[in-house]
């Protein structure tokens, strides 16, 4: 593969994974409430997550997703349920950080269950998949998913250490509950596109 088509698949890549979504909430607030490495464990679940989405989309199931429109429906409320399940949690957290932070941190499976009924990683699935390779092309799919991988890590990451870095100023509980509340609501406001979309 050329240089001229890894650039911008790369481009694609860190735009799509490094731009907000529910994905990128939940794991600036993982990095606000626990250590680092837990955050990154989800992290890891998000990014292998969405790679086997990626590659599944490639492989045409957004379009047998298409075809049949109950599935679309179920996968779509699944999603909402989801999101909002998630989005409850973090507004009813005490803004306490927990005495014993490894408890109650999202997880690996959380985050590739998430990439699945995250809206965002459809969209960008299926059209980075439409604008830069050919219709059910495997080498340009892998080769896309090969370079999507460290993008979407690192980029999910970097939302885990800006928590982090906002650890030092959220010590206070009333801070905390107010940032919860706001990423709640920005989840929630999220689950708008599942419903209208």
């Amino acid at each position: 593969m050329s240089l001229s088509l890894i650039l911008p698949m790369s481009a694609f890549a860190l735009a799509a994974s490094i731009s907000p979504g529910p994905v990128n909430l939940v794991c600036l607030s993982s990095g606000t409430r626990y250590p680092v490495p837990r955050g990154l464990i989800f992290v890891t679940g998000a990014t292998l997550g969405f790679i086997a989405l990626f590659v599944a989309v490639g492989l045409g199931l957004y379009s047998l997703l298409t075809t049949i429109p109950m599935l679309e429906a179920l996968l779509r409320w699944a999603g909402v349920a989801f999101l909002l399940f998630l989005s409850i949690k973090l507004a009813m957290d005490s803004g306490q950080l927990p005495e014993d932070r490894l408890e109650k941190a999202p997880g690996f499976g959380t985050g590739a269950i998430m990439q699945w009924l995250n809206p965002k990683a459809w969209l960008a699935s299926a059209s980075g998949i439409g604008a830069y390779t050919s219709a059910n092309d495997l080498n340009q799919i892998l080769l896309f998913a090969s370079l999507y991988l460290p993008i979407c890590w690192f980029s999910l990451a970097c939302w885990v250490y800006a928590g982090a870095f906002l650890r030092r100023y959220v010590q206070r509980p009333t801070v905390m509950m107010a940032i919860n509340r706001t990423l709640a609501l920005l989840l929630a406001v999220s689950c708008l596109y599942l419903v209208i979309g």
